[in-house]
């Protein structure tokens, strides 16, 4: 009995010198909202800021932005994730690569590069993480800048934020500890009702 495919991706931070990257492999039939709860699961972010994909209509051919629709600026549209399957735009060549950016403040730019389409697995859930190296950065933390000075300061013995930054994070970090086997999937359709549904907001 034939089954659906697995679409696979690679996720790395940019910006981070020694990189922090994670794969990952999810149902064909997700959407955007899917592919973002996703990315916040198996990085290790807390889903507490905005966040945005960028990528081109494989129709039209023009940049999309798709996330959690906002009218902070009014400068372009952001579609609804939820509404849009993720394999209808992977499928034009130039949608190999998206961008994801999370946390507007923070500014944390993710690569998000699909792998293309491999056979599901029996008795294996979904989404999977195949692999990945290095801690995620704490939430606001700063961005990039913010997250070198955070590393430097808790491997400094001596370093006068040491403490302050060690305790901050709830008493330890190890920025290049990460294992697979550890991560835990949410659902993202709870997700969504606990973000939306009680508060009205879509």
């Amino acid at each position: 009995m034939a089954t659906r495919p697995v679409l696979q991706f690679k996720i790395t931070l940019r910006e981070i010198e020694s990189p922090i990257w994670r794969r990952i492999q999810l149902s064909d039939l997700c959407s955007f909202w899917d592919l973002h709860v996703a990315i916040q699961d198996v990085m290790g972010w807390t889903d507490s800021h905005l966040h945005e994909f960028t990528v081109y209509n494989p129709v039209t051919t023009e940049r999309e932005h798709i996330g959690i629709p906002h009218s902070e600026d009014g400068l372009y549209t952001v579609l609804e994730g939820w509404r849009l399957n993720v394999r209808d735009y992977v499928a034009l060549p130039s949608n190999h690569i998206v961008f994801y950016l999370y946390d507007f403040g923070d500014n944390w730019e993710h690569l998000i590069e699909f792998e293309g389409k491999f056979e599901k697995q029996p008795n294996v859930k979904y989404p999977l993480c195949i692999d990945g190296e290095r801690a995620c950065p704490p939430e606001d933390v700063g961005g990039s800048s913010g997250y070198e000075h955070f590393v430097e300061a808790i491997t400094t013995q001596r370093h006068p934020d040491r403490k302050d930054l060690l305790q901050w994070v709830g008493g330890k970090y190890d920025p290049n500890y990460f294992d697979p086997n550890k991560v835990k999937f949410d659902n993202p359709t709870k997700r969504w009702k606990n973000a939306f549904e009680r508060e009205g907001a879509i």
